[in-house]
C-alpha cells in the first residue's frame, strides 16, 4: 500500500503545475489538502496502535516521541505532537468519523482535541456528536467562538472559573539588548488583550493611510504598497510608540477609555452569550471588575440571521444599525472567503443605494474596503 502511495506521489510530482488550466490548478490545491487531512487522520490512526502496542519500545526506546522522531528525522516536539493528536483521537470516535467522511478537517480536529482535557473528557464524550455536528459546517474562526461558549458551559457545569487562571497569566517582558534595542514579549487575558489590540489597530490604522497618503503625493495615484515608507511591522512597532507618547501627554486624571462587552440573547443552543465588540468570547464572570468603567450592549436576536432592522432611507449604516449588522456578520462576507473582522469593515448595500437600495438589515453587509472598494470600481449591472 505505501508502494502505490509513493507512486502516486511520485505522478504529481512529475506535471508540471504551471501547465494546468486555472481551475485544474485550483481543484489540484484543494483536492491535496483535503487528502492531506484523510492522510492525517489514517496516520493517526496507526501511530495510536504502534503507541499502544509498545511496537517503539522493542529496540530499547524509553518513549514513543524519542524513537518517532529519531527514525523519521522529525523534532522532538513535532513528535509529541504528533502522538498527542493520535492519542486523543482515539478517545474521540465521532471525530475521526468526521474527518474521515471528509465532513471536517485536521485542524478542526485538533480544536477540538485541544478542548478534551481531563477535567472535562466526560462533558466531552456526552457532547461530541453535538460539537462535531456544529463545527463542521462553520468557518474555523466560528468554530473556535462556539467552542469557546461549550467551554465556558462546560466550567460552569463542574463550577470552575478557568478566566482566573487566564488573568494569572498575564505578564509583559521588556528588556534592552546589548546594542540598545528593547525587545518586548507579553501575554494579556482576553478583556486586557482585546482592549490592548483595539488600540494598536486603530493607531495602526491611521499609521497606514498616513502612508499611503504620502505614496500617493510622491508617486502618484499609481503608487504600490513598495512605494509604502513602512512595512506593516515597523508601523506596529510606531503605534506602540505612540501609545506610549499620548499617555505620557494625558494628565493622570483623564479618564480611561471605556471597553465596549455585547451581550446576545435569544440565539445559540448555548446561550448567555458574551462577548467584547470585536467577538471575543469572554465569561460573564469576567466582566464584574469591569462594570463600573465599561459600555455594555445588548443585542438581541429573532433567529441566526436576523437582530433588528432599525434602518431607513438614509445613505449610511450608522449607529445601531451598524453594530446589528457587525454582529451579524462577524467578518467579511465576501463570497472569498475574507476573514476580515467587522470592526474592520465598510458596510455595504447588497442592491446599491444608486439603483434604488435602502439602508436596512437586510440590505446590508459587512465587506472589507479592499472588496468594497473593488466593487465601487465596476459598473452596476442592470436591475433585473
Amino acid at each position: 500500500m505505501l508502494g502505490r502511495l509513493f507512486e502516486v506521489i511520485d505522478e504529481l510530482d512529475s506535471l508540471d503545475p504551471s501547465t494546468l488550466s486555472d481551475a485544474e490548478l485550483h481543484e489540484a490545491v484543494v483536492g491535496m489538502q483535503k487528502a492531506a487531512s484523510l492522510f492525517t487522520r489514517v496516520r493517526a490512526e496507526y501511530l495510536s496502535v504502534w503507541d499502544a502496542r509498545r511496537t517503539w519500545a522493542d529496540d530499547g526506546s524509553k518513549a514513543a516521541a524519542a524513537r518517532l522522531a529519531r527514525e523519521c528525522a522529525m523534532a522532538a516536539t513535532t513528535a509529541r505532537r504528533e502522538l498527542c493528536r493520535a492519542r486523543k483521537l482515539r478517545s474521540m470516535p465521532h471525530t475521526a468519523t468526521a474527518v474521515q467522511e471528509g465532513k471536517l478537517s485536521m485542524d478542526h480536529a485538533d480544536l477540538l482535541a485541544r478542548i478534551n482535557q481531563p477535567n472535562v473528557e466526560s462533558l466531552f464524550a456526552r457532547d461530541e456528536a453535538l460539537l462535531v455536528d456544529q463545527i463542521k459546517t462553520l468557518r474555523y474562526p466560528d468554530a473556535v467562538r462556539m467552542i469557546s461558549y461549550w467551554q465556558q458551559h462546560a466550567a460552569s457545569e463542574l463550577n470552575i472559573e478557568p478566566w482566573t487562571h487566564q488573568r494569572h497569566r498575564r505578564r509583559c517582558h521588556a528588556s534592552r539588548t546589548l546594542d540598545g534595542t528593547v525587545v518586548v514579549d507579553a501575554e494579556f487575558d482576553p478583556i486586557d488583550g482585546t482592549i490592548f489590540l483595539e488600540e494598536l489597530h486603530r493607531l495602526e490604522q491611521r499609521l497606514f493611510d498616513e502612508d499611503w497618503k504620502t505614496a500617493r503625493d510622491q508617486h502618484g495615484p499609481d503608487a504600490t504598497s513598495d512605494d509604502l515608507a513602512r512595512t506593516s511591522t515597523q508601523r506596529r512597532a510606531d503605534a506602540l510608540t505612540e501609545m506610549a507618547r499620548r499617555s505620557t501627554a494625558a494628565p493622570d486624571a483623564a479618564p480611561p477609555s471605556r471597553p465596549l462587552f455585547t451581550v446576545l440573547v435569544g440565539y445559540d443552543a448555548f446561550g448567555n452569550m458574551c462577548e467584547m465588540a470585536d467577538s471575543t468570547v469572554v465569561a460573564p464572570g469576567q466582566l464584574i471588575p469591569y462594570l463600573a468603567d465599561a459600555d455594555i450592549e445588548r443585542i438581541v436576536f429573532d433567529g441566526p440571521s436576523r437582530v433588528i432592522d432599525v434602518g431607513v432611507r438614509q445613505r449610511f449604516f450608522t449607529g445601531a444599525l451598524r453594530r446589528a449588522i457587525e454582529v451579524r456578520d462577524r467578518h467579511c462576507r465576501h463570497p472569498s472567503g475574507c476573514d476580515v473582522p467587522a470592526q474592520q469593515c465598510e458596510i455595504d448595500h447588497v442592491i446599491p443605494y444608486s439603483r434604488g437600495g435602502i439602508t436596512t438589515q437586510g440590505n446590508g453587509r459587512c465587506w472589507c474596503k479592499v472588496h468594497n472598494r473593488q466593487r465601487s470600481n465596476r459598473p452596476d449591472p442592470p436591475p433585473p
